[in-house]
């Protein structure tokens, strides 16, 4: 119980980051300077689902892999929920088209870095917390 209460915990973290990158990159322009509409407000109902969301994909860190290379699987298990935003959420919820290309050609890649910034922090954590 305590490794599942750690791997939530340390989504949660790790999707902090996430939307705090995602907002300050949005507030920065750096995803409209290459044409992507991603610039969300920071705001509770901004976060509390991300937050909860990244708790819940950091369960994913229970998988018996790569745990010697901690960031490594940070990385590979960041591509889980960057296939769910880009193939689920954006064609089927919100409407964005696959892979969200109705944001701009490039959201593909800004998504990718956004759930790798996910993958790390939440990596780090669980290595911190042990």
């Amino acid at each position: 119980m305590k490794k599942f209460l750690v791997f939530f915990a340390a989504g949660c973290l790790g999707a902090l980051a996430n939307s705090i990158t995602v907002w300050l990159a949005g507030d920065l322009g750096i995803p409209s300077s290459f044409g992507v509409s991603i610039a969300p407000s920071l705001t509770s109902n901004y976060l509390y689902p991300r937050i909860v969301w990244g708790g819940i994909w950091g369960l994913l860190f229970v998988l018996p892999m790569l745990q010697s290379k901690l960031l490594l699987k940070g990385t590979v298990l960041s591509l889980f929920p960057t296939a769910v935003q880009l193939f689920v959420v954006f064609p089927l919820i919100a409407g964005k088209g696959i892979a969200g290309v109705d944001l701009g050609l490039y959201t593909p890649l800004f998504v990718l870095l956004y759930n790798w910034v996910w993958g790390v922090v939440t990596a780090l954590t669980i290595k911190m917390a042990k």
